[in-house]
């Protein structure tokens, strides 16, 4: 009798890893493809203005460069999260975290002027990382399901947003909910073109950053260890709960600097859209990254440029600029049942033979 099982393997080929998101996007297009079909528009066009148009000149390129910022600093948040199996939902509450706390120091007159931006970065990471350890507590003291803990904290955080804006930060003049402008001194440098500001370098340095992190320090082994297996840590004597802790807090800091970018670097103000979904795209980045820090800076830019495309390829298919976000959710879902190929393999066993499918 045949007999099929799964197993687990030993050690994940590099060849599948560096495979299995580039597969996973593709597969994710190909999908997608038919969309774009349903909607009467050709496939490679539609296609071709989605990835080509973030190219067309120098702006645009520095346009799409902007908006991986974000996306760097909240997936570098969720892969460090994950990988204590700490399942942060709730970058998105602790990027506008972030933003308030940027935001209202960088709007203080008694400050001086080349205190601002660090800051403004130093409070951003206080207040993403406190609004991370919130739900972190719950679980390590409680055991409260922390995707539920983060999850709601973002709603908590939103409305506590508007509950300003529609107050206390609500322009007197043009009475629109939108805080009040930080300072001039506040703003980050533009370093090149009309764009391109300081948060982009700083999200890139912090790539480096978390990657010897993880890869480099006792922290980071760690993280990994408590993540691969908690009963095992605590065995060998370490504090999982401390643990667990410690990369929520990371996490949280990571995602409230992405706030502190789009206030300092874009917006100069808080508005009622500070996020722009950044949050919740994280988790597809650090997925399609497979946790790890190098991995985010191309799935950012992956994420940037359908993002900034989708309008080029609507304008001119007629293709709902939606697709961009369907784009992302279909690629997560390629990407985890792609993971179990670098888990598991598939054996195929017959009487006094045994035949390997799925090599590695």
């Amino acid at each position: 009798m045949i007999r099929v099982r799964l197993e687990r393997r030993t050690e994940t080929p590099v060849w599948m890893q560096i495979a299995l998101p580039i597969g996973a996007v593709v597969l994710a297009l190909l999908i997608c493809s038919l969309l774009v079909a349903m909607a009467g528009a050709p496939v490679l066009e539609a296609y071709s203005f989605l990835f080509l148009s973030t190219f067309q000149t120098l702006y645009d390129v520095q346009d799409t460069l902007v908006k991986a910022s974000p996306l760097i600093w909240t997936g570098l948040a969720v892969a460090v999260a994950f990988r204590a199996k700490f399942w942060n939902i709730g970058a998105e509450g602790q990027l506008i975290a972030g933003a308030m706390a940027a935001a209202f120091i960088g709007q203080r007159e008694f400050l001086p002027e080349w205190t601002l931006i660090p800051a403004m970065l130093l409070g951003a990471m206080a207040a993403g990382a406190l609004w991370a350890l919130i739900p972190a507590l719950l679980k390590v003291r409680l055991k409260v399901d922390d995707v539920v803990t983060t999850l709601l904290a973002n709603s908590i955080m939103l409305y506590g947003l508007m509950a300003l804006l529609e107050g206390p930060w609500k322009d007197p003049v043009s009475n629109y909910p939108n805080s009040p402008v930080i300072r001039e001194a506040a703003q980050f440098p533009i370093l090149a073109g009309d764009t391109l500001h300081m948060g982009v370098a700083v999200s890139i340095i912090a790539v480096i950053i978390v990657w010897w992190l993880m890869e480099r320090t006792t922290t980071g082994f760690a993280i990994k260890v408590v993540g691969a297996n908690p009963q095992a840590a605590a065995y060998a004597g370490f504090s999982v709960g401390g643990v667990m802790l410690t990369a929520a807090a990371i996490s949280g800091a990571l995602a409230g600097l992405a706030g502190a970018g789009e206030v300092g670097g874009i917006r100069y103000q808080v508005v009622s859209d500070v996020s722009s979904g950044y949050g919740y795209a994280g988790i597809v980045i650090a997925t399609l990254a497979d946790l790890k820090p190098l991995g985010v800076i191309p799935a950012a830019l992956f994420f940037a440029i359908i993002m900034n495309g989708a309008d080029a390829m609507s304008r001119e298919t007629g293709v709902p600029v939606y697709l961009a976000d369907v784009i992302q959710g279909v690629a997560l879902l390629t990407m985890v049942a792609g993971r179990l190929f670098t888990l598991y393999r598939l054996r195929i066993t017959r009487p006094g033979s045994t035949v390997e499918v799925a090599h590695g």
